[in-house]
């Protein structure tokens, strides 16, 4: 049975779906842009910034469920220019130790959600 995961410390949807859904012991969760929950708004004063608050969103959504970032099996990276990569990576790389760190790929796409630069998405499993 799926059992839906939202949280008021991440943004609330903008769409017909929900921040994550919990199978069994899997979590998926949609993607994740940089909204600031708090203020409703978007941070993208720099892409780093705009990188970490996605990561934090996606931080709360996980704790919903009873996760963290080392739940993290897989996860899908959005950019808008591909020359941002390394700042992304960066950010994202913090998130988590590198050899236990996810699969993952990265994607550039011609636009996201509120024409935002990075979206990201994970499933994680708790174990």
């Amino acid at each position: 049975m799926k059992k839906i995961i939202n949280t008021n410390n991440a943004p609330a949807p903008i769409g017909p779906y929900n921040q994550a859904v919990l199978i069994e012991n899997t979590l998926y969760t949609s993607g994740q842009i940089a909204i600031n929950p708090k203020t409703n708004q978007l941070v993208s004063s720099s892409i780093k910034n705009e990188t970490e608050q996605v990561m934090e969103n996606l931080k709360a959504v996980l704790n919903e469920a009873g996760m963290t970032f080392e739940n993290v099996i897989k996860s899908s990276i959005f950019i808008a220019d591909m020359h941002q990569f390394s700042q992304i990576n960066d950010v994202y790389g913090s998130y988590f130790n590198a050899e236990t760190a996810p699969a993952r790929e990265t994607v550039e796409v011609a636009n996201l959600p509120k024409f935002v630069n990075v979206e990201i998405s994970m499933i994680a499993v708790k174990y």
